[in-house]
């Protein structure tokens, strides 16, 4: 069985690789539009970077729900149908060379954006726009299993995932058109 502090720990490790992920997007965006110093490193490790954001985001919505035991909610399935075929897309990329990868990842994490959005202000207390679609068998979309830094939760880290990866399939894109 597993233990909770084993739960915890990794939820705050999350935590603080959120917020840093969420500065790498921020800065990737800030030199997409300045000076653009970052394009040798993107053009070279971004499709791997992408690769392994994605990898990484599968893997741990899997350990938390097959290992750790949390039942994911609709929502959560709706996230995860938008970021796991990114891992297959952009794995086939790298082996092959594939330089149109940017458009398909950003189309399905743009809507995985947008999910992991809603479903976060519906943890933080807004209202449903929307029924979360498994209310009634088991999973509620409003329930929180990790609240770390009195604002991240499972929703914000995926959305904070997903916002990475727009962030270098556009840079990814550009570079690539600009060749």
């Amino acid at each position: 069985m597993i233990r909770v502090e084993t739960i915890e720990t990794l939820n705050g490790i999350l935590a603080y690789a959120g917020v840093a992920a969420l500065v790498v997007t921020a800065l990737l965006i800030i030199d997409m539009r300045g000076k653009r110093a970052l394009a040798p490193y993107i053009v070279k490790w971004g499709l791997l970077a992408t690769f392994v954001v994605a990898l990484a985001g599968t893997v741990l919505s899997l350990v938390y729900s097959d290992v750790f035991g949390l039942v994911p909610c609709g929502l959560c399935w709706f996230e995860r149908i938008m970021l796991y075929p990114q891992v297959l897309l952009v794995g086939t990329a790298l082996i092959v060379r594939e330089r149109t990868i940017p458009r398909y990842g950003i189309v399905l994490s743009t809507v995985g954006l947008v999910i992991s959005l809603y479903h976060h202000y519906i943890q933080m207390g807004g209202g449903e726009f929307v029924r979360c679609p498994a209310a009634g068998v088991g999973a509620d979309c409003a329930k929180r299993f990790m609240f770390e830094l009195g604002f991240i939760t499972f929703p914000l880290l995926g959305a904070i995932s997903f916002a990475l990866l727009i962030a270098l399939y556009v840079y990814l894109r550009r570079e690539y058109a600009r060749s």
